[in-house]
């Protein structure tokens, strides 16, 4: 993580502290021990995101954020080796996803493409990587990929971070991208690479029911076996992969800002809260994605209630819209997540 990313974080992370507290949920000062628990996947990124988040949410408090040293089953894709039909099974939700054909679906992005190509490529000259066709790989383990459109994706993605890392405007996309609004125009291609290899529904339950399973017992009070510790406030900082997966099992996208549909920023989180009505005493749940702007980033613009972080509510029939947000029904809501729980991929969690 930059020194960028990492102010970003901080900003993110005071912002939502500050909104917990107003709310009553955590106290002034350093949190009690029960109060929080922060939990990070090995990836050195995610760490970086999670230590900075505790030392800004509380600064001097020391809230430990626990890493396992090896692989977390609560983040990681599972390594064993997929059946023959699992990965036709998984190729086929792709091609569906692809509109039934990959040369087809090539062919309809081109307007996308060739904006990326003329941002990128000199004139005239070759410029391979657009020119080849795709071609839809299965992995060992059942993970799909698409050769040619996983480059022009990463090529994206990195437009929007020398975008968010603030480089002078010569250095983004070569000078052709003068603002938040034509880096978004650059990036589709990457939501296409997760519409047809991440947003897919096997792929989610196998990516994603154990982290799913996980904060679905979360949602529920009073200790349980396997479920993580019962706090206020609980926080597992993860990838944009395994946000995609549990956006997918929810049925849950979204379209922010600049941003093209389904983007998942640095820092993005999707949040998962419990309410309840004070005179009915009805339970509801709560669950929104949330992120800074392409240009909140860039300019490390602090964040208020003025200046607040985009959000986008999760919702299905019997949700109303409240002043505290989207509200769903507790038990329908609960319901709602564990029916695409894959039961048979979870694995035991361990909590240190």
């Amino acid at each position: 993580m930059t020194g960028q990313g990492e102010a970003a974080v901080i900003l993110k992370a005071r912002y939502e502290v500050q909104r917990y507290r107003a709310l009553g949920l955590l106290p002034a000062g350093c949190p009690a021990s029960g109060d929080v628990y922060i939990r990070s996947s090995t990836l050195q990124r995610t760490q970086a995101t999670a230590n900075a988040y505790s030392s800004a949410a509380f600064p001097g408090c020391d809230v430990p954020v626990e890493t396992l040293k090896n692989r977390d089953v609560l983040f990681s894709f599972p390594s064993h080796k997929a059946s023959e039909a699992e990965k036709a099974r998984n190729r086929q939700e792709a091609l569906t996803a692809l509109g039934g054909d990959l040369q087809q679906a090539q062919q309809r992005l081109q307007p996308q493409i060739s904006l990326l190509k003329n941002a990128v490529c000199e004139k005239d000259r070759p410029c391979p990587a657009f020119e080849q066709p795709w071609v839809l790989k299965s992995w060992s383990n059942g993970g799909l990929a698409i050769v040619g459109l996983d480059t022009l994706a990463a090529m994206a993605e990195t437009i929007r971070l020398a975008w968010s890392e603030n480089q002078p405007l010569d250095k983004v996309a070569f000078g052709h991208a003068d603002s938040a609004a034509d880096v978004g125009k650059l990036m589709p291609l990457l939501t296409a690479k997760y519409d047809f290899t991440n947003d897919l529904p096997s792929a989610a339950r196998r990516g994603g029911s154990v982290l799913m399973g996980q904060i679905a017992k979360a949602m529920k009070p009073g200790k349980q076996q396997d479920a993580p510790p019962d706090v206020r406030w609980l926080l597992y900082v993860a990838s944009d992969i395994n946000i995609s997966y549990l956006r997918t099992l929810l049925n849950f996208t979204w379209q922010q800002g600049d941003y093209p549909r389904g983007n998942i920023p640095p820092g993005g989180s999707l949040v998962f809260e419990r309410w309840q009505d004070t005179q009915s005493r009805q339970r509801y749940l709560r669950i929104y994605f949330q992120s800074q702007s392409l240009d909140q980033i860039r300019h490390l613009t602090p964040l208020s209630a003025d200046n607040p972080l985009m959000i986008a509510e999760w919702h299905f029939p019997g949700c109303k819209n409240t002043p505290a947000g989207t509200l769903c029904l507790y038990d329908s809501s609960l319901e709602h997540i564990s029916e695409n729980i894959d039961h048979s991929w979870l694995e035991p969690v361990s909590y240190p």
